[in-house]
């Protein structure tokens, strides 16, 4: 049974996985940098607990199209973990990607799709390295699923599979970019016995 109690962490449990969340946050924006072949500037995220049923307007507007890139994680910490951004955020990014001048509203092609999860691909397994590294942890992902919906709809999904572990996320907020900025959030949901692995594996 998990000993740590999501609704009752203290100061430095939620400090060390604030931390975390930076830290996982900036190996991802560095491995963007390097795939994008240009230097991105990174706002300090913004890390905290948020419940399932306020994360939607959290984020945005809950009828507002979002992508997310979801992926299962196995080993030694389960779960799961999404990267979403608001829709027009993943436009510019692609367009940066394809070398496309910036601001089209055009569908996403194939091509577009296999770009997002390619970028899926690099930004949580990046952030999952980092986090594997600082916890000498083992951490399996599945393969990214791109979806587009309205951000109600992308966020029940963790919200069904796992609300029954517990009913709170980790939401990591950054901004990166060069002269447009790009809003990414980070959702890590681990089971709760794989928080207890994690402060375990930091001395906590």
């Amino acid at each position: 049974m998990a000993k740590i109690n999501m609704d009752s962490m203290d100061s430095m449990q939620y400090d060390i996985l604030k931390e975390l969340g930076n830290i996982g946050a900036g190996n991802a924006t560095t491995a963007l940098a390097q795939m994008l072949n240009q230097k991105l500037d990174m706002k300090v995220p913004r890390v905290e607990m948020v419940g399932f049923d306020t994360l939607p307007s959290v984020i945005c507007p809950e009828e507002e199209l979002v992508v997310g890139i979801y992926l299962m994680l196995d080993e030694d910490v389960t779960g799961s973990m999404m990267f979403l951004m608001p829709e027009r955020s993943a436009h510019n990014l692609v367009d940066q990607l394809m070398g496309r001048a910036m601001g089209s509203d055009e569908p996403f092609s194939e091509m577009d799709y296999s770009a997002l999860q390619e970028v899926g691909n690099i930004i949580t397994g990046s952030y999952l390295s980092a986090l594997s590294s600082l916890t000498n942890l083992t951490i399996g992902a599945s393969v990214p699923y791109v979806a587009i919906d309205m951000a109600a709809a992308i966020l029940s999904v963790p919200a069904i599979e796992f609300g029954q572990l517990g009913d709170k996320a980790l939401l990591i907020k950054t901004q990166f970019g060069d002269d447009v900025m790009i809003d990414g959030y980070f959702i890590l949901i681990p089971a709760l016995e794989s928080y207890d692995k994690i402060l375990s594996s930091l001395g906590l």
